[in-house]
């Protein structure tokens, strides 16, 4: 028995003993029954064996708890090692994703800048410029030989300042012209779009068209389709499914023809198409994400005769672009900045078209 016990014991026991003692030299009561006091002295034995017994128990119970709880210190020691570990290596894998990013933002910014002063000597300072909270749109005069137009390099800040805009809301219309289409959405920037056809009276979009998300149109052809992901970045070409639409997460989207760069390689352009040249109204991305927008005039002599596709794919390699497509174009092509239209239309007014492609300041 442990001595801290024995000693508690004895220290319970001792006025009992003492009072014992005293009562064996001096007992005062001659006919006090001493069977009693022995019975009595019994039962606080039995008492006392009980007491000794519950304070053995609670002493092994402490001092197993006590090694419970070291084996507890050990496993909590344990988890919170192996838990700074894990930290550590989730601080040094995400300060590597840190870096990660601020080269993508640094080579984007120099990508960014590469190609502003690469427009900048080709085409001169831009003539007119919007730094609004959705986008940054800057607008270029083009004056190369044998064509004139406008073009726009586009830089996003919101995937929402970039939409598909269908004529009254409708898949088949009368059609709304480009400057319609931007006056009520309230943008800045605006193109016409996708192709169309004239059914009963009506005009439809051809090929696949995408509003907000929503697939309006489609039907299997040879058309390239041009959209925009949820991110606001150009995706598009050959599309043979509505689920490779949903794949690429494609909010806005309309049809076309031909594809003409794509990862800054040239697209064979078909033979009916060949080495025609009419108004153009193409878009496409730069190398670091900018959309880009052209329009050229055509078909007004003394102004502009037009560009051929083979023509286009040259300069857009010049403008370093990575991925282009055709829109339609014609009397359809029309640039509209800011509350006007600054191209020529071949047919001397705005066409009316099912489908434009709006920027939002």
């Amino acid at each position: 028995m442990p001595i801290k016990i024995q000693l508690f014991i004895v220290f319970l026991l001792a006025p009992f003993f003492g009072s014992l003692l005293y009562f064996t030299q001096h007992n005062p009561y001659s006919s006090f029954d001493s069977t009693s006091l022995l019975e009595g002295y019994t039962e606080i034995q039995e008492q006392n064996e009980t007491l000794k017994q519950n304070l053995f128990e609670k002493g092994e119970l402490l001092t197993e708890a006590i090694s419970v709880s070291h084996v507890s210190n050990e496993l909590l020691t344990y988890v919170q090692n192996n838990a700074n570990e894990e930290l550590v290596e989730y601080l040094m894998q995400q300060e590597k994703l840190n870096l990660i990013v601020e080269a993508s933002v640094t080579y984007q910014q120099k990508s960014a800048d590469l190609s502003e002063s690469l427009l900048t000597t080709m085409l001169g300072e831009p003539i007119d410029q919007t730094f609004g909270e959705n986008s940054i749109v800057k607008i270029y005069s083009l004056q190369e030989a044998g064509y004139r137009g406008f073009m726009a390099k586009i830089r996003l800040h919101n995937p929402k300042a970039i939409r598909m805009v269908l004529a009254s809301d409708e898949v088949a219309s009368f059609g709304e012209t480009t400057s319609q289409a931007a006056a009520r959405t309230g943008a800045i920037l605006a193109i016409n779009a996708g192709g169309f056809t004239n059914k009963n009276g009506k005009l439809q979009p051809i090929g696949i068209t995408v509003i907000d998300g929503q697939i309006v149109t489609y039907s299997k052809n040879r058309f390239s389709f041009i959209g925009f992901n949820k991110n606001g970045n150009l995706v598009g070409g050959n599309i043979t499914s509505r689920k490779q639409i949903k794949e690429l997460e494609v909010l806005q989207g309309a049809s076309f023809l031909p594809t003409l760069l794509k990862e800054g390689k040239k697209q064979p352009i078909p033979k009916e198409w060949a080495k025609a040249r009419h108004p153009r109204t193409i878009i496409g991305h730069f190398h670091n994400g900018d959309l880009f927008f052209m329009v050229v005039d055509g078909r007004r002599t003394g102004w502009s005769t037009g560009v051929t596709l083979e023509e286009a794919q040259e300069k857009l390699l010049e403008f370093n672009i990575r991925d282009a497509y055709n829109l339609d174009g014609g009397g359809s092509s029309t640039f509209y900045y800011n509350g006007k239209v600054l191209n020529k239309p071949s047919e001397g007014r705005e066409r009316r078209v099912t489908t434009n492609i709006v920027v939002i300041p």
